[in-house]
């Protein structure tokens, strides 16, 4: 008897050939057979009208403190995610001294935006070393399938303590110390190493995020254990400073695969032609034979704010004002005619490097504070502004001030035009992922970065066949990190399975939950469409709610391909 029987769904492989019109049943885990099925089955599914593809792989999720109180990884399973990295940027939580524990969780909060006192009150620290991490992990049972990077700042907070926030230089003992560390993670089953030179990386209290001073010389120490070991992979929040050339280098020295991480690749109205350059940079190493590419983001890149605390608007001078305000003095000053000339002012002649540019097109109303005002979400202030004949400036306080500054916006400041982020996704030195979840909880998700592709990439603008943009969230991202049997559909494969409505696939707006520990609260999206997932066979979402498992089916991936 097989375990599950899903019957007459279009099955996509993963591979990018076109659908079959087929069953697919699994026992045990896996794939074992794909065509005319016969026999019973614990469960038979009719999946008529649907289609089943591979479980998306998300190589770029931060959930390294949230899994080990969260076996859900929630909101991922939901969205299709059946496989995903944590890790990310070299930001993480093992290894780690146990007198460091709340240092590293204090950086954690700031560079990752996540809520310092759920931190502090919901990570189950039953780990120092890495490897005792990958073993909390399996006792754990994610419901995902989960492989963990090696670290810099976590590396360096370990060995250095404080200071590493602080000595750029360490001591030869402590260099030798960290790279022994990176060993020791990649003995234990790390994908790779991941590191940041992104000067946006700040920790706690403002300071950097220790890899952030870290000399390129350091860099190249650490991850020269992936050329010592012959595998893994390297990727790299990269800034400025981390340029290709310096990625290619690293490349080349190690023989490894490297992945830059930065918003400079992202398409920015400011600088519409920047992106581009990375992409081509990273298409002449890839001809070089130095594998380098890009972890590419396909949707914009969204804020969640309001004007209690508007951090999105802090880099105009107008808001210097803001930043030293009370509370209670904010309303008067959002009042005031002079401040907001002086920020009209800042658009008319916008710094460089700030997110807003002042198109107001790209921040829309989110959640309002007060029921009348439900039917303005979703429109931007421009759209707003030209409807009442106001000044979008003046429509945008308003709006706030009369929600006594509740209402939420939501900013779309990076790739937030589909003619500028097609190339990129096209692009054949791009890695279509960079989901960030599990980050940045108080305003965004962007967890759903698979379906919101699938609805519009593939359906709605027709960038990509449904095939070829299911082979772009499975096998590609599976294959270009060494991630074995993961992201095809075939027999003899784990199944890891999304069965789904091509027609009315997608997610929802960003929407507020409180359900992190010590009441925190968090945004994230449902998806639309989704009519299971399963997981080595087993189900973890049936397309509205999660299934109860005590110990998810989740394998900790500690094996990859050289």
């Amino acid at each position: 008897m097989h375990d599950l029987i899903i019957r007459g769904a279009q099955v996509f492989d993963g591979s990018g050939a076109p659908p079959l019109l087929d069953d697919v049943a699994v026992s045990k885990g896996r794939i074992t057979h794909i065509g005319q099925v016969d026999g019973p089955a614990q469960e038979t599914i009719d999946a008529q009208g649907l289609a089943l593809m591979p479980g998306i792989v998300d190589l770029h999720t931060h959930y390294d403190a949230q899994v080990t109180w969260d076996r859900t990884m929630s909101p991922s399973p939901a969205l299709g995610v059946t496989t995903a990295v944590i890790g990310n940027c070299g930001f993480g939580i093992a290894p780690c001294p146990a007198p460091l524990r709340e240092t590293m969780l204090k950086n954690l909060s700031v560079v990752e935006g996540m809520d310092l006192q759920a931190l502090l009150s919901g990570v189950n620290w039953e780990f120092e070393s890495f490897g005792e991490y990958m073993d909390q992990l399996r006792r754990t049972g994610p419901y995902v399938n989960t492989a963990v990077f090696a670290g810099h700042s976590v590396i360096r907070t370990a060995v250095m303590g404080e200071s590493g926030s602080t000595q750029a230089e360490p001591s030869p003992e402590q260099l030798q110390t960290m790279q022994a560390l990176v060993r020791d993670a990649m003995d234990h089953g790390a994908i790779g190493f991941a590191s940041s030179f992104s000067p946006n990386h700040s920790g706690y209290g403002g300071i950097p995020m220790p890899s952030t001073i870290a000399s390129e010389n350091e860099l190249r120490a650490l991850t020269s254990v992936l050329g010592e070991k012959n595998k893994g992979v390297f990727m790299m929040a990269t800034g400025t400073r981390a340029s290709p050339d310096v990625m290619e280098s690293i490349v080349q020295d190690t023989g490894r695969p490297g992945y830059i991480s930065t918003v400079l690749t992202m398409y920015n109205e400011g600088t519409p032609e920047l992106g581009a350059t990375y992409y081509e940079r990273c298409a002449q190493a890839l001809a070089r034979g130095n594998e380098l590419y890009v972890l590419t983001s396909c949707q914009p890149l969204s804020f969640d704010f309001t004007l209690t605390d508007p951090y999105v608007l802090l880099s105009h001078s107008a808001f210097d004002a803001v930043k030293t305000a009370t509370p209670e003095a904010l309303p008067a000053l959002y009042r005031s005619p002079e401040f907001r000339e002086a920020f009209r002012q800042n658009l008319r002649q916008p710094k460089a490097g700030i997110l807003f540019l002042g198109n107001w097109r790209h921040i829309e109303v989110g959640q309002t504070a007060h029921a009348q005002n439900q039917a303005l979400e979703g429109i931007s202030i421009q759209t707003l502004a030209d409807q009442r004949g106001l000044d979008p400036v003046d429509v945008f306080f308003d709006l706030a001030l009369s929600e006594d500054l509740g209402t939420h916006f939501v900013g779309k400041f990076f790739n937030n035009n589909d003619d500028g982020v097609a190339p990129s996704l096209k692009h054949p030195a791009g890695v279509i992922t960079l989901s960030d979840a599990g980050a940045h909880l108080t305003y965004m998700c962007d967890a759903g970065f698979g379906l919101y592709f699938l609805a519009h990439w593939v359906r709605d603008t027709g960038h990509f066949t449904l095939a070829e943009g299911i082979r772009r969230l499975t096998s590609e991202p599976a294959d270009r990190f060494r991630i074995p049997e993961r992201g095809r559909l075939q027999v003899g494969l784990p199944a890891d399975l999304l069965l789904f409505d091509p027609a009315t696939v997608g997610i929802s707006k960003p929407l507020p939950r409180n359900d992190l520990p010590a009441g925190g609260t968090r945004m994230v999206r449902e998806a639309t469409g989704v009519h299971g997932v399963w997981v080595n066979g087993v189900k973890v979402h049936d397309g509205t709610n999660y299934v109860d498992h005590t110990h998810g089916p989740g394998q900790v991936l500690d094996q990859f391909n050289t």
